[in-house]
């Protein structure tokens, strides 16, 4: 008898291969067979007229803190993801010295708008080497397996101290220190090395991440330690600026270590080369023999506006700052008032001064990027559904639909603003993209921009929209399914799951394909000290098992806690059974 059988289920298993009708069977953690008419199980879940899935494979999260205290891992967990992959963009929480703990939380908290105070309330810091940070996330059992890099910020702040900080130049005696602190990490189980070379990307304060000006020595210096190990990607988010030449060292890199690279592929004013042209340089590496790789958003980097979020249209307006310190209630009651709201409709913002004042005005009256985000929201609106086209429409100003938008739901209405991804106004232009072998999808930042951004639900969002409902330029479910399982483990060398076969690792989702939807996305003040962060549920999720123990029915957690801390490459069952 079988400790668990899912019974007549159409099956897509991550391969690629067209979708069959099977029983799939499991034992411990295990896929023990897959066929028609398995035996008996303890546990049967009937997944006739559904699909099953192997588990989602997230590879570009930011749960450092999160991990250490959260057994959950919401929301990815809630949109059929198993096994994360953070310490993505170079920033991370080890190694760190006993002094540098506000200093890391103030980068994490700039960089990828994670509350400070929840950081602060919320981790233990029980460790200060990166082998030490593993043994901690070990003590938790948590719903998904988390694996790390070794970020690069961190590195240089505990190399380096102010300078490394500071972004000044290294010596080779710097170098040779990073590069062991690298190979200890991934000696000890890190999954890969990251580092961050965009000017988006700053601390609390407003400084650059450290290694944002990083010299090619310095990074190939750090790589070379990688190939003495033998495995690990390494991972980058970086402005592409042609003088850095980018593309040359990373390709050198690579056929010197033989091992992956993988960058942040996006169409971004932050990036002096537009997506066309950062595909043809990769490819042009590619063809002498390198392994790069991109990593592609599937939808707009889209930020939620909220009076109560990160951002809104009138952030940068006098009277909204007058009320800005008040408790929510007394906000909203001024909010309310006529009187109110006519002086700041007539406020013009102040800007403070930034290198992302461009950035900074499109978020305050960029009306035609901006659109109402209602139920059963399209994350691809057209031009005509904008808060301009709105106005014009209404015979009203772009900043009047705005705000009475905002005002909806008491106080808690959403404007969704396509930041990133989204000039041509649709999604035409990632179609092919998402159909190349040396793209892959990612940059979901679960766990990150919390009051800003909710892309942890990608995996949900690839499935309801590019394969489902959009009206063209559609992705087979076959290719879907192997793009998030079988395409993001094998990059980072996890070969034991992303396929339902047996031996393999038990990770799999039962989907009611018809039936799933994005749920409203909410501000929630769950995180430790009250921190807010924006969380999105979805409908269709019929059970998602990791390594054998069923962790949510219909959405709901069972409160079943297999996860565990990968280390290193996990190889496949067919491997292991021919040693």
């Amino acid at each position: 008898m079988h400790d668990l059988v899912i019974r007549g289920g159409t099956v897509v298993d991550g391969s690629g291969s067209p979708a069959f009708v099977a029983d799939v069977a499991i034992d411990g953690d295990r896929i023990v067979a897959v066929g028609p008419n398995l035996g008996q199980g303890r546990d049967e879940i009937d997944a006739r007229g559904r699909i099953v899935t192997p588990g989602f494979v997230d590879i570009h999260t930011h749960y450092d803190g999160q991990a250490t205290w959260d057994p959950e891992m919401s929301p990815s967990a809630w949109h059929g993801v198993t096994t994360v992959i953070m310490g993505n963009c170079g920033v991370g929480f080890a190694p760190a010295h006993p002094d540098r703990h506000q200093w890391l939380i103030g980068l994490m908290e700039g960089v990828e708008d994670i509350p400070g105070t929840a950081l602060a309330e919320g981790m233990t810091w029980d460790w200060e080497s990166f082998p030490e940070y593993l043994d901690a996330l070990e003590k938790l059992p948590r719903t998904v397996d988390v694996g790390t890099h070794v970020p690069h910020g961190a590195v240089r702040a505990y190399v380096m101290g102010e300078r490394g900080a500071r972004n000044e130049p290294p010596t080779e005696t710097d170098i040779a220190r990073m590069a062991a602190i690298v190979e200890e990490g991934l000696r000890a189980g890190a999954l890969g090395f990251s580092t961050s070379r965009t000017i988006l990307h700053k601390s609390v304060d407003g400084e650059l991440v450290p290694g944002t000006t990083a010299t090619p020595e310095e990074l190939i210096g750090i790589g070379r330690a990688m190939g003495r190990v033998g495995h690990g990607v390494f991972e980058m988010a970086s402005d592409l600026r042609p003088e850095w030449n980018e593309f040359e060292w990373m390709g050198k890199l690579s056929r010197e270590t033989g091992l992956p690279i993988t960058f942040a592929a996006l169409e971004s004013p932050a990036k002096e080369l537009p997506l066309a042209e950062q595909l043809a340089a990769m490819e042009a590496e590619n063809a002498k023999g390198a392994h790069i790789v991109a990593q592609v958003a599937l939808r707009a980097t889209g930020i939620l506006m909220n009076w109560r979020g990160t951002v809104h249209p009138f952030l940068f307006k006098p009277a909204w700052a007058e009320i800005a310190p008040l408790p929510w209630e007394a906000k909203r009651a001024r909010l309310k008032e006529p009187a109110f709201r006519a002086r700041l409709l007539a406020e013009d913002s102040v800007f403070p001064e930034s290198d992302v004042a461009g950035l900074m005005m499109i978020v305050a009256q960029g009306w035609f990027l901006q659109y109402r985000m209602a139920e059963g929201f399209d994350y691809e609106p057209p031009r005509s559904e904008s808060l301009a086209a709105l106005a014009e429409a209404q015979g009203r100003s772009g900043a009047e639909v705005a705000y009475d938008l905002l005002m909806e739901d008491e106080g808690n209405g959403f404007i969704y603003l396509p930041l990133l991804n989204y000039a041509d106004g649709n999604l035409d232009f990632l179609e092919p993209v998402l159909r190349r072998a040396d793209t892959v999808n990612s940059l979901s930042d679960g766990g990150a921009h919390c009051g800003t951004i909710c892309d942890a639900a990608s995996t949900t969002f690839f499935l309801q929209h590019w394969v489902r409902d959009r009206k063209a330029g559609r992705i087979p479910l076959e290719l879907a399914i192997r793009r998030q399982c079988r395409d993001t483990a094998r990059l980072y060398g996890l070969d034991d799951r992303g396929v339902i076969a047996p031996g393999m690792l038990a990770d799999l989702n039962i989907i009611d394909f018809d039936r799933l939807k994005l749920g409203r996305p909410w501000l929630a003040f769950d995180l430790p000290a009250g921190g807010k962060r924006l969380l999105q549920k979805a409908e269709g999720y019929v059970a998602t098992i990791k390594s054998g123990a069923v962790t949510f029915r219909n959405g709901e957690p069972t409160g079943a806690r297999p996860g565990k801390v990968i280390r290193g490459p996990q190889r496949s069952p067919m491997a292991l059974a021919a040693e």
